[in-house]
């Protein structure tokens, strides 16, 4: 299924000279994947101070837009660089999870929609990066399939925070909006799951 994912590579693209200035400088992939920890962190403690603040609302996209772009500088470090490291792999993944709790959960408390929506879409995203990374376990790739990705996520909840922090009045559309994220990110966890067990099965024959 399509994903925001996809287009990373292009991403990546515009991001090269950037990624070169960076190291040169001396900077390392682990700085860059704190930076972004840190990020989320101090956005998510932003919401939850302030609730009912619009500009912390309009704040989010901006946020996870940089933040998507360092964790793609945080990779192409690593790998074009030579910085890959295992306790690199370990801030990767658990980043990740964290960021993404750290700044989504807080949103259950500003979104006017029943909060287990919210709740619910951070569960599923934490079971679906897990099964992402058990595909390593038995013998498959790290699992990116969407169609309800971290990327996915991103784009998902950048919109809606910038449509709320912009005015837009919220109504039954934005807890059937949360809804669908929420049956999206377990088809994720699904699908990640099967095709890993695809991939180490066909690996296998």
């Amino acid at each position: 299924m399509a994903s925001v994912y996809d287009l990373k590579p292009a991403f990546q693209r515009l991001l090269r000279p950037l990624v070169g200035a960076l190291a040169g400088a001396g900077a390392t992939a682990n700085q860059v994947t704190v930076a972004a920890l840190l990020l989320s962190l101090a956005t998510g403690a932003a919401l939850v101070l302030y609730p009912q603040q619009r500009w912390i609302l309009l704040l989010v996209p901006a946020v996870l837009f940089v933040r998507m772009a360092l964790n793609a500088i945080d990779g192409m470090l690593a790998r074009e660089h030579r910085m890959a490291s295992r306790l690199g792999a370990v801030l990767n993944e658990l980043g990740d999870v964290v960021s993404d709790s750290a700044l989504y959960l807080p949103l259950a408390l500003v979104f006017p929609a029943p909060p287990w929506l919210v709740i619910g879409i951070v569960l599923a995203a934490v079971i679906g990066e897990m099964t992402g990374v058990v595909a390593v376990q038995i013998g498959a790739a790290r699992r990116y399939d969407g169609p309800m990705g971290k990327s996915d996520r991103a784009a998902v909840f950048g919109l809606l925070c910038l449509l709320l922090g912009l005015g837009v009045p919220a109504g039954a559309w934005l807890s059937y909006g949360l809804g669908a994220v929420l049956v999206l990110s377990c088809l994720t966890i699904v699908n990640r799951a099967r095709k890993a067990l695809k991939e180490a099965l066909d690996a296998s024959d």
